[in-house]
């Protein structure tokens, strides 16, 4: 849940940011170019549904976990280059989660390099929590950014989509705006989601530094 509240306003957040920098102060003015998980924070979407999925996973009942932070207010109106603006507001929040991403990855391989993992390391006796902490915070957000990326209403990708498309087709992705939600959730429990994800999590497995699979084999098992 930590991970989950700091990635959620972390994409918020550069949506905010990246908005503001196209000329709309609207984000800004109401406090949301922030890390602070309360200016972000949707009792529904952050709160509840995270909560009862893993709830739910820990009474063996597995279902998809769903979650999103606070909608971030725009005013495309007074966006300057509003085609490349919308794309780049769309994109932000998807930049910030794959920031947090990396990030993670390279300070798991900085520790590595300095042998910080390991029996008698100096960060022995906190390796598991830490391991667990950095691993959660790169997968989850290399899910974000993935899962943000898909061209279904109302996720980030269907507004660059919009973007690119010719006229004549963009009444199409708003006509799937009323029912995005649905197709989201059929998707998410039909599997559909995890075929388009299995190469990026082969990749991102492949990426992880030898130095935590040790730990991460304690904790998963």
């Amino acid at each position: 849940m930590v991970v989950l509240l700091f990635s959620i306003s972390a994409h918020e957040a550069g949506h905010a940011w990246m908005s503001y920098k196209f000329g709309d102060d609207t984000a800004r003015l109401l406090g949301r170019i922030t890390l602070n998980p309360l200016a972000h924070t949707d009792p529904i979407g952050t709160l509840l549904i995270p909560i009862a999925s893993f709830i739910f996973v820990h009474v063996g009942i597995s279902i998809a976990l769903i979650g999103w932070g606070k909608p971030t207010p725009v005013n495309p109106l007074r966006w300057r280059n509003k085609d490349v603006a919308n794309v780049m507001v769309s994109i932000a929040g998807i930049l910030a989660n794959l920031i947090i991403a990396f990030v993670s990855l390279g300070l798991m391989y900085v520790a590595g390099f300095l042998h910080l993992f390991g029996p008698d390391a100096p960060l022995a006796s906190i390796e598991e929590p830490l391991v667990l902490f950095l691993f959660t915070a790169y997968s989850l957000n290399v899910s974000l950014a993935f899962f943000n990326l898909l061209p279904f209403p109302p996720l980030d990708g269907s507004k660059i989509l919009w973007t690119i498309l010719p006229d004549s087709m963009k009444p199409a992705i708003e006509a799937l705006e009323r029912f995005g939600f649905i197709i989201l959730l059929l998707a998410m429990q039909t599997g559909i989601f995890g075929v388009l994800f299995s190469p990026i999590q082969r990749a991102m497995v492949y990426l992880l530094p030898y130095s935590v699979y040790p730990a991460l084999n304690k904790i998963f098992g």
